[in-house]
C-alpha cells in the first residue's frame, strides 16, 4: 500500500518508522531530479520488509522528505533546495511527531548534502531522549553523482525514468580533490553537465546488486546501534 493511502488505524502501534530523506536536484542530462528520493525510498521499503518480522509492531515507511540541502547544484534548473538549517528543523519536528505514536524512527538518507542536517537532527533528538537513528544509502566504491552507481540503481528501480541516450561522462576527478572548487562554485564549477563520475557500463543487474548491498549495510549499521 502506498505511503499516503494508509489510515491512522493501520499504522497504530508501529514499532519502527523509516523516513526516506532525499532531494530534488539535477542529476545530469539522463537521470531525473528525484533520483536521491527514489533511491532512499527503495532502500527504506526494502529495509522495512527485511525488518518487519523482527520488530514488534512492524515497520512503516513514511512519505519521503523530497527537498534537501542541495545548494551545490543550484546552478542547474530544476534544483529545489531548502538548505541545512531548514532540513534539520524539519527532521527534528518529524521525529518528535512520529515518536508520539511509534517506538523508533530511522532516517534513510539518500543525498550526501543532507549529512550535516541528518546528523544534527539525530544528535538533538537523541539528547532529548528519543529513539532515533540514521542510515546512509551508501556502498563501497560508488562514484559521486549521476555516474555509474546512480544510473545502475535507477535502471533497476525506475528504468522508464532514465534517458540512456543522453548519458555521458562528467568530471571523474575524486571528490576529495574537487572540494575547494565545489565549495567555491558548486558542481557547475567542475562539471558543466552536472555529472561527477561516468555512467558508462551502468546496468539494471548492477543496480540490483547495489541496492542489496545498500540494504545490507544499513541493516548492519542498525544492528550496531540497536
Amino acid at each position: 500500500m502506498q505511503h499516503v493511502q494508509v489510515t491512522s488505524a493501520e499504522v497504530a502501534g508501529t514499532g519502527v518508522v523509516l523516513v526516506p530523506v532525499g532531494s530534488t536536484e539535477q542529476h545530469g542530462p539522463h537521470l531525473p531530479l528525484g533520483t536521491d528520493t527514489l533511491v532512499a525510498t527503495a532502500v527504506a521499503d526494502t529495509l522495512a520488509a527485511r525488518l518487519a518480522s523482527d520488530v514488534a509492531g512492524g515497520c512503516w515507511v513514511a512519505p519521503p522528505v523530497a527537498y534537501g540541502s542541495s545548494g551545490e547544484h543550484q546552478s542547474f534548473p530544476g534544483t529545489l533546495s531548502v538548505g541545512t538549517d531548514v532540513l534539520r528543523t524539519v527532521l527534528v519536528e518529524l521525529v518528535r511527531s512520529a515518536r508520539t505514536w511509534c517506538d523508533r524512527v530511522v532516517l534513510v538518507n539518500g543525498h550526501g548534502g543532507n549529512l550535516e542536517a541528518v546528523r544534527g537532527a539525530v544528535e538533538q533528538m537523541t539528547y532529548e531522549g528519543h529513539r532515533v537513528d540514521w542510515v546512509p544509502c551508501a556502498v563501497a566504491g560508488a562514484d559521486a553523482h549521476a555516474g555509474r552507481t546512480e544510473t545502475s540503481l535507477m535502471l533497476h528501480l525506475h528504468p522508464d525514468a532514465v534517458r540512456p541516450a543522453l548519458a555521458e561522462p562528467g568530471c571523474t576527478t575524486p571528490v576529495r580533490d574537487l572540494l575547494p572548487a565545489l565549495r567555491a562554485g558548486g558542481v557547475a564549477a567542475v562539471s558543466p553537465n552536472g555529472v561527477l563520475g561516468d555512467p558508462t557500463g551502468a546496468s539494471a543487474a548492477e543496480g540490483e546488486r547495489l541496492l542489496a548491498a545498500m540494504v545490507d549495510g544499513a541493516l548492519a549499521r542498525l544492528a550496531v546501534v540497536a
